[in-house]
């Protein structure tokens, strides 16, 4: 029987396409059919669903954006001040220059900073910004970059292209083919695959854009090759920290490498989930935005400005990162003595304070998807991968571990034919698909 957030979701997807805004929020990618969907309330990292059921997040804690816990009392109080004196007007906030300034300091390499709303912008307007001084239309790129045309125009050249990126399946269509051929992707941790596309596309890339981490630890001094390439090239470097940014460290997991690019964008944590997204980079650089129209409205509002300054001000003062990291390890930790014990073979990896997991065997996505559909019979909101929080602690950790001991255990009697794989749905989906 469908429960009442899957029967909005029918409503929903008659007058929304696929049914909401953001593919990594979609239920299908989770326990379709039977995932909540939709939440009454959010406090810490507990979330109410429509049925008043309540489930500690493990599932991303807002597509890893709320580090520092849902409705934070402290960051709140800020957002709230803003509001009764006014979040819009002709006029800018003042918030937006200490932002700046408050970013700038963390990232003394950068000498200037805009904003906007999402982590899709912040890409858009950097590549702008990259190519308005470069004056070359090629970008070479590893990682996931959002949805705008110059990204997905990469699956033109290749249908394939994208898979090793991040996300399967994506299609092209409605995406302008102007950019074929000038969108070359290359392999994390391979620098003989970069070398490959600077080589024989030099004349035309003016613009490198990568996540700096993201499931794998750079080997090699990857990063530090990257740069010098890029150097050697004159070629603008892009740091896109719009996952991995403020989680492991305070600021770009960059400075935790020690390499430095021309250009980074942060989004999600800095506000603990309000919108607002930073780009910044070397003045020099930055300067060419005057030279191209690069502005909006919403951008101004000033609500992102004062959750960012009251999510960092909490940052520093409880060194949240650590208590992330930490977290972290001790899930990573947990995964491995539990699987070990159960004889359920996983691998493990990404960030401590992103830490994820993945069953090594040929129906792993059903494995998956049973395992969310009884760890939310267990009161938790529960996927492969996760993003730890300010608002956990070792308790809360110590019963989702415990759960997750009962769940590898009906898992393992599953792989020695002891027990029925039964799902209450479909297998969840694992690459791009049309959802209505």
């Amino acid at each position: 029987m469908a429960n009442l957030g899957q029967k909005y979701l029918i409503k929903a997807k008659k007058i929304i396409p696929g049914g909401n805004q953001l593919l990594s929020k979609r239920s299908e990618i989770f326990l379709p059919n039977h995932w909540p969907n939709y939440f009454k309330k959010a406090k810490g990292c507990k979330i109410t669903d429509l049925e008043n059921k309540s489930y500690y997040d493990f599932a991303g804690m807002g597509v890893t954006a709320c580090i520092v816990g849902y409705s934070d009392k402290d960051i709140n109080s800020s957002v709230k001040k803003t509001i009764k004196l006014g979040s819009m007007t002709t006029l800018n906030s003042l918030d937006e220059l200490k932002l700046a300034e408050e970013i700038l300091n963390i990232h003394t390499w950068a000498g200037m900073a805009k904003f906007c709303k999402s982590g899709g912008e912040a890409c858009m307007i950097a590549i702008r910004i990259a190519r308005a001084y470069s004056k070359k239309q090629g970008i070479a790129f590893c990682g996931y970059h959002g949805w705008h045309d110059w990204y997905l125009a990469a699956n033109l050249t290749n249908s394939k292209n994208l898979d090793k990126q991040l996300l399967k399946g994506l299609r092209t269509t409605g995406v302008s083919k102007t950019f074929k051929e000038s969108i070359f992707p290359f392999n994390y941790n391979d620098i003989d695959s970069f070398e490959k596309i600077i080589k024989k596309y030099k004349k035309k890339i003016g613009i490198i854009i990568m996540e700096p981490r993201r499931e794998q630890i750079p080997k090699k001094n990857f990063l530090g090759k990257i740069k010098k390439i890029a150097k050697k090239n004159n070629i603008i470097l892009i740091f896109d920290e719009i996952t991995s940014g403020f989680h492991e460290n305070l600021g770009g997991i960059h400075l935790k490498y020690n390499v430095n690019p021309d250009i980074a964008i942060f989004g999600k944590a800095i506000a603990n989930g309000y919108p607002i997204s930073a780009i910044i980079g070397k003045k020099k650089i930055m300067n060419n935005s005057q030279k191209s129209f690069i502005s909006s409205t919403m951008w101004t509002e000033g609500i992102g400005f004062s959750a960012s300054l009251a999510t960092i001000k909490k940052m520093k003062k409880y060194k949240i990162q650590k208590s992330l990291v930490r977290y972290g390890k001790i899930i990573k930790s947990g995964w491995q003595k539990i699987a070990k014990k159960n004889k359920v073979e996983i691998m493990i990896y990404g960030l401590d304070s992103i830490p994820c997991f993945k069953f090594s065997y040929k129906n792993k996505v059903a494995l998956s998807t049973y395992f969310t559909q009884e760890m939310l019979k267990r009161g938790f909101l529960a996927n492969t991968s996760l993003a730890t929080s300010f608002a956990y602690n070792e308790s809360i950790i110590n019963k989702y571990l415990k759960s997750v001991d009962k769940v590898f255990g009906e898992i393992s009697l599953i792989l020695r034919d002891k027990k029925k794989l039964i799902l209450d749905g479909p297998i969840k989906h694992t690459t791009f698909r049309r959802l209505t």
